[in-house]
């Protein structure tokens, strides 16, 4: 028995030994010199890596690791084999944290990938007829995100406890009658011509070849609550390593390239 305790005893021990070690891990402050950031392939890894070569100036190498998910990023920095990720905004990174027990918090913003408003029929979203047919995608958070659109134009009202994840349910407003159907996000450019306008993600946009800034009706905002953030562990929230970041993201040069590079497709929304 007493061989039995000694080994537990150990094992107690052992456990609250590593227990500290990955505590001071974790307050411990980031790499002076180089921070591994995570992204999603396509424009949010290009704009990385301009603001990366922005952060060579200032004596800070980044090491971008592009993800093909959106759920891969924030484990990895949870987990610290990132120090930080540019890829989601506020509303995905609270629901993460709520549904992971995660402390992610975000330090800067980034860029907004307006979601547009879409007809083949109307020119204006004025022109549509009492009880025109909507496309909403029916996930809530892109359901949401596209009644904003309509409310910041002043088409519906929502409730105003529920703005921030709203529902068609939600509406108290709706003077043109709009009937809204529900469709999968994805698949909504193939079925604009079935409805009178329809609300599209600017990545499923660009695959059809739809150019939100020409295309689209209405546009989302810069001011939108779902511009993207860069995105660190709490503990590193004021890490002046992360501030360089930041600052070296939210330069002018990195503005300029995202404004040649995306045409207005991608906004630049750190000074919203």
């Amino acid at each position: 028995m007493k061989k039995v305790g000694l080994v537990l005893s150990g094992v107690l021990l052992t456990g609250l030994l590593a227990a500290c070690g990955d505590e001071s891990k974790g307050d411990k402050a980031l790499d002076e010199n180089k921070l591994v950031i995570g992204v999603t392939a396509g424009p949010h890894e290009q704009i990385a890596e301009v603001a990366a070569e922005v952060a060579a100036k200032d004596g800070l190498e980044i090491e971008i690791k592009a993800f093909s998910d959106y759920i891969l990023p924030n484990t990895a920095l949870s987990e610290g084999n990132l120090d930080a990720n540019s890829y989601q905004h506020e509303p995905f990174l609270d629901a993460f944290n709520e549904d992971h027990g995660t402390e992610l918090v975000p330090v800067g913003k980034t860029i907004l990938n307006p979601m547009g408003i879409y007809s083949e029929k109307f020119k204006s979203f004025e022109d549509l007829p009492e009880g025109a047919t909507f496309g909403l995608p029916n996930d809530p958070t892109n359901g949401s995100r596209a009644l904003y659109i309509l409310e910041e134009n002043g088409f519906i009202k929502i409730k105003e406890d529920k703005k921030e994840n709203a529902s068609i349910y939600d509406i108290e407003e709706n003077p043109k009658n709009i009937e809204f159907i529900e469709l999968e996000a994805a698949q909504i450019p193939k079925q604009l011509s079935e409805v009178d306008a329809a609300a599209i993600n600017t990545n499923f946009a660009l695959a059809a070849g739809i150019n939100p800034k020409e295309d689209s009706i209405l546009l989302e905002s810069s001011n939108s609550p779902y511009v993207n953030y860069i995105v660190v562990r709490a503990e590193n929230e004021d890490d002046p390593t992360v501030q360089k970041f930041v600052k070296a993201y939210q330069s002018e040069e990195v503005r300029t390239f995202i404004e040649e590079e995306f045409q207005g497709s991608v906004l630049a929304s750190w000074d919203e």
